[in-house]
């Protein structure tokens, strides 16, 4: 099969003929029929100091977002057929380890990664265990089944484990606007929060923000105490009840503390390139401030929330915005390049070679 390979330490990757995989017992083969690039596969096609430190094996096919059509099933799996239409749980999980045993499955002691520590999807073909191949309704559009893993990223920063709150009435600061803050939004607005308050330097994703329906849409880089002012204006002068910090900038860590009213919560998906700092004293613990972190989506909790969305011809139309660009899988590199120079919000790979 064709499939998209990092064969070294360094930046970039390439088409390469390679064997078919055969699922084991527990697996199945699916014939690749979209995925999309996300920021991760981008570290990994940069090769900057994270993916440096991160990836332990080499070559490596590249690509964790997924739909296709399952072709062979391993002899031990009951819940699929030939011929359903997957999408990819890419977490690979123990399922012994504390975390797996307590219903946390996504945040696994020993988990592994599809496209980073597992062959991935940019392929003909792709290995995916039982467990990790969630079932779609065969009319969902292959581009949109694609993007349902980042999608549940968005949901679960809105919707974190260990709380029963949700966003309706809430005011919410989205810090980012890259492809998971547009969904963010999005959903915010779909689950009733009053208002969403969005950052985002970029004209393109700026723009898509207040489609996804942002009611105000801030440039991060002015003056940070301004800045601050105008979250707060925005939101009705108390401050924002959720903050989700998407953007992995120092800058934006700062922001959504300053502008969280006293006892709101903050999401945290960003990673930052280098140490921040922050004052937890003022930030955290004289706010009462409840902080998450987002790994991942709840395994399998989230994936029901996407489903529900996504059975709404109009948020399927949001999320059908966010995708700005289609190409052939082959053309990955200029895909990245795209992303990169932020010229495309999420990018579509169609299973053409």
């Amino acid at each position: 099969m064709q499939a998209v390979v990092k064969t070294r330490r360094g930046p970039g990757g390439e088409v390469k003929t390679v064997p078919t995989p055969t699922p084991r017992e527990n697996e199945v083969l699916v014939r690749v029929r979209a995925s999309s690039v996300c920021g991760t596969d981008v570290h990994l096609w940069v090769w900057n100091s994270w993916a440096e430190a991160r990836v332990r094996r080499l070559p490596l096919v590249l690509g964790h977002e997924l739909s296709g059509e399952v072709v062979e099933l391993g002899r031990a799996v009951k819940s699929l057929a030939v011929g359903d239409h997957v999408s990819a749980e890419t977490h690979i999980v123990d399922g012994t380890c504390y975390q797996c045993r307590t219903g946390r499955m996504h945040i696994c002691e020993h988990v592994e990664v599809l496209g980073v520590d597992h062959d991935g999807v940019f392929a003909e073909y792709a290995i995916l265990p039982e467990l990790n191949a969630w079932k779609n309704d065969p009319a969902l559009a292959p581009e949109i089944a694609s993007v349902q893993e980042p999608l549940g990223n968005a949901v679960h920063s809105l919707l974190p484990e260990n709380t029963d709150e949700d966003v309706a009435g809430k005011r919410v600061l989205v810090a980012g606007c890259g492809p998971i803050g547009l969904m963010a939004i999005a959903a915010a607005k779909t689950y009733g929060a009053e208002t969403v308050v969005a950052t985002e330097v970029n004209p393109l994703r700026a723009a898509l923000a207040r489609k996804m329906g942002a009611d105000a849409v801030l440039d991060p880089t002015e003056d940070p105490a301004r800045l601050t002012e105008r979250v707060r204006a925005a939101s009705g002068g108390r401050g924002v009840d959720v903050a989700l910090e998407m953007s992995g900038h120092p800058a934006s860590l700062t922001l959504v503390f300053d502008a969280l009213t006293p006892g709101g919560r903050v999401s945290m998906l960003g990673l930052f390139d280098r140490p921040a700092t922050l004052d937890f004293d003022s930030a955290v613990v004289l706010k009462a401030a409840q902080v998450h972190g987002i790994f991942g989506r709840r395994m399998f909790e989230t994936w029901y929330q996407v489903k529900s969305l996504l059975a709404q011809a109009s948020f399927r139309e949001k999320v059908r915005e966010i995708i700005t660009h289609r190409m052939p899988i082959p053309e990955v590199g200029r895909a990245m390049e795209l992303i990169e120079s932020m010229q495309a919000a999420k990018v579509s790979l169609e299973a053409k070679w």
